[in-house]
């Protein structure tokens, strides 16, 4: 195929679309699958059970697929599966998954990916995130659609990273960051709502405004965390359009089990 660089070594067993663009210098495994239109920059290293699918952007140096930095990893066929239209930029890392987990390491659709990221064994990213230079992943780590990871942030092993959540640059998650907020720090804090993102993404009025009711029972009211649930529980009583994100909330309270920022 004319778009593969002449200098490009891919397997033929690989399956490239034939729109699919790849550099020079790139390395391709056998069980790769490269959708239509994603380009892949020079020197790429894409190899494992890889699936990538349509108009992702993929930057020079970029290795993808390779094996989990796992002692416990035996060979097992495992996978990693990115979905379409992402950014994946200079020098990012991102490995297969373990059977002791998902079997597969996931990153979702439209997500803006910058130079040096590394997505471990078995993590699970969303839709419409931003993980910035240098943010760590560790292993079985979930985040959230459209939650934004400042830089130069490590994230521990099973932590979840709730939606709509921004976590500051140079922080250390070592517990579940709940939806809608803003923790930065070391050790990490919640700081308030993410009322920036929230008003770019068209969150109503009113929406916002029972989230910072949350986020005043979570944090402000000296509750215990089974009276602040409670209480979330009962705002659409008063606040009906709030339904959906007290669900987001709750059930990704009774899911933690690290424990919130809080």
């Amino acid at each position: 195929m004319s778009n593969i660089h002449a200098t490009a070594i891919v397997d033929p067993a690989a399956r490239i679309d034939p729109t699919a663009t790849i550099g020079p210098y790139a390395v391709i495994g056998p069980e790769v699958s490269i959708g239509a239109r994603t380009t892949v920059g020079a020197h790429c290293v894409i190899e494992g059970r890889t699936t990538i699918g349509e108009d992702n952007r993929i930057f020079q140096f970029a290795s993808l697929g390779a094996q989990p930095q796992d002692k416990k990893y035996a060979g097992e066929p495992t996978e990693l599966v990115i979905g379409h239209r992402n950014t994946i930029r200079e020098f990012c890392t991102f490995n297969t998954g373990t059977v002791q987990d998902r079997a597969v390491t996931r990153v979702g659709d439209d997500n803006w990916i910058m130079a040096y990221v590394h997505i471990a064994h078995d993590c699970q990213v969303g839709n419409q995130t931003t993980l910035a230079n240098n943010t760590t992943l560790a292993g079985h780590v979930d985040v959230g659609d459209w939650a934004t990871v400042g830089g130069l942030t490590g994230v521990l092993q099973r932590m979840r990273i709730g939606a709509h959540t921004m976590i500051g640059f140079a922080s250390h998650v070592g517990k579940d960051v709940p939806p809608f907020m803003v923790v930065d720090g070391n050790p990490l804090a919640v700081r308030g709502v993410n009322l920036v993102g929230l008003r770019r993404r068209a969150f109503s009025d009113e929406r916002i405004a029972a989230i910072r009711e949350m986020h005043k029972l979570l944090y402000r009211q000296g509750l215990t965390l089974e009276q602040a649930r409670a209480a979330i529980m009962a705002l659409p009583e008063k606040m009906p359009q709030a339904r959906d994100d007290v669900a987001l909330m709750d059930a990704f309270i009774a899911g933690s089990s690290a424990g919130i920022a809080r």
